[in-house]
This record gives C-alpha cells, structure tokens and sequence, in this order.
C-alpha cells in the first residue's frame, strides 16, 4: 500500500524551538516502505516501485503489518552518505547488477515515521506519539533498517554539528504534527549549502538553463553544470540584456557566450565527476 508522503517547506536558516524536534538530513531517496500480509513493498515518493533493487532490505522478514517513511542511503567505509551510489543503487534494473552492487554498495533503510501499524492509521496521531509507536514497533534486526535520531529544541547546535561533519542539513518538525501527504510548514528542512563562485557560458533555447562553468586546476574552464532555479525576473533580463553581446555560437540546444558574466551560487556539493549538483543562483558578481 502507498501513501503519498508528508513534503517539507524550506527554512534559510536553523532555529532553536522547544515545540518542534530536529533530524539528521539523509542524502538518498525517499521511500514509503508497506509491509502487509507479509509481502514487502517499497516505494519513490512518486509511488514508483522501487522494491527489486534493494534485496537486502527484504532479507530478514517483518514480523507485524505497517507502513513507514524513510530515506534509503548508501554509507561508505568511511561513514559519509555517499548520493550518487543510492542513485546507481536506484537506477540498476538486472539481477546480476543488484547482487553485484547489492555487495559493493549496501542500501539502508533509515526509518522516521510510521504511517500505520498492525492496520491502524496512524496518521492523524501526533508526531511525538508515532515516534512513540515507532520506538515499540517490531521492526526487523537488521543492520540495513534504522531509526532516525532526533534531538527536542536544539536545532542550531544539531545544524552546527551537522555542518561539521559535513552532511546534508537537518529536518525540522512540530512535535505536535499530523500527517498531511503535502508541503507543510509543519516539517521544514534546513540546507547546508556549498557555496561557489562560476562562470555563466551559455544559455538553454527551450527552457530555462544558463550553463556555467568552472575554473581548472590549470586555469582553464571546463562545464560545471546548469542553473535552473534563484534568479528572479530582473536577473534575467539583465541577463539577456548583457548575453546578447557576449554569443560565441550556438547549436540545436544552447546559445554560447563568451565568459564574462560570473555568478556566486549554492549547490548541494560536488559530484565525483566535479559537476555541481543542483545548482541556485544566489547574486551576480563584478568582475
């Protein structure tokens, strides 16, 4: 069974509030796990199936019928929630490649709610008593299935601790929420962004995009990635404004520019490949 999930609206900055507790933010993909009747299933939070690609999350049995929202991750060696190996993990479709990543690049499945339990919904109970049940539920023993640590009002010291550790942000949430299968402001997230400066070297035809690029270590640019989202409707007309002067060329997709418009923006870190992942706009700079 889904349920589509509780989303989170976005807090610029940590806050300390005794009527709201504070999570670890986990860099992988949401999951609604339904174990009914026995038979477990998993799903993206756009009720895809995503169930065959992690078998060790299936591996011991669920003792009791429930639902649960979570994160799944791929932790390295070293501790670090690596993103880019939940989404190979994500992306694998035959046997033989989920049994051989399954080894290389174990899943875990971090659990912070329960929707239902023993066929009773749950949702219309307050957080602090879900996590309550949570807490007592018969979860399988499982080094791959995890509960989410939580603290109660201290979300500037967490988002501290956090950011020194270098991991994604934290999850700010109302004791007292139900939960509702949209945004709210009940449940907001705080990002520990990255911040960078680059160059704008092009442009999208067909929708919103400016590309941008990146010093090397020999002083050359090479593509960093795309800016789609941050700019408001008087960036980009001073934009397109300046980037008319600048066109080096073009083919069926992007216009190219000259570099000569830098930017600062955040992103949520560097790819292995040294492409930023998901960058905003945050302001022109003047070179």
């Amino acid at each position: 069974m889904f349920i589509p999930p509780m989303l989170l609206e976005t807090s610029e900055k940590p806050f300390t509030d005794q009527s709201y507790i504070f999570e670890p933010k986990f860099d992988g993909h949401r999951a609604i796990l339904s174990s009914i009747g026995g038979r477990v299933r998993i799903y993206t939070r756009h009720q895809n199936e995503c169930t065959p690609q992690y078998p060790e999350l299936l591996a011991v049995p669920f003792g009791e019928d429930m639902i649960l929202d979570g994160e799944i991750v791929c932790i390295d060696p070293a501790g670090v929630v690596d993103f880019e190996a939940v989404m190979t993990r994500f992306q694998a479709r035959r046997a033989d490649s989920i049994n051989r990543l399954m080894g290389q690049l174990p899943a875990t499945y971090v659990v912070f709610d329960i929707l239902s339990y023993r066929g009773e919904d749950l949702r219309g109970l307050p957080l602090m008593q879900r996590k309550e049940i949570l807490a007592s539920a018969s979860l399988p023993v499982s080094r791959n299935i995890v509960k989410t640590p939580f603290i109660e009002g201290a979300g500037e010291a967490l988002f501290a601790d956090i950011c020194a550790r270098s991991m994604e942000g934290i999850v700010c949430k109302r004791m007292d929420s139900t939960y509702v299968s949209r945004r709210s402001q009940a449940w907001q997230k705080v990002i520990n962004w990255t911040y960078a400066e680059v160059w704008i070297s092009g442009y999208r035809k067909d929708e919103f995009g400016w590309l941008v690029s990146v010093e090397d270590g020999a002083g050359r640019l090479r593509p960093a990635g795309v800016i789609e989202f941050g700019p408001n409707r008087d960036h980009k007309r001073e934009f397109y404004r300046v980037a008319e002067s600048l066109i080096t060329g073009e083919d069926r997709k992007n216009v190219y520019l000259r570099p000569a418009i830098r930017a600062k923006i955040k992103t949520r870190n560097w790819t292995k490949a040294g492409m930023l992942r998901d960058p905003v706009f945050v302001e022109f700079l003047i070179s």
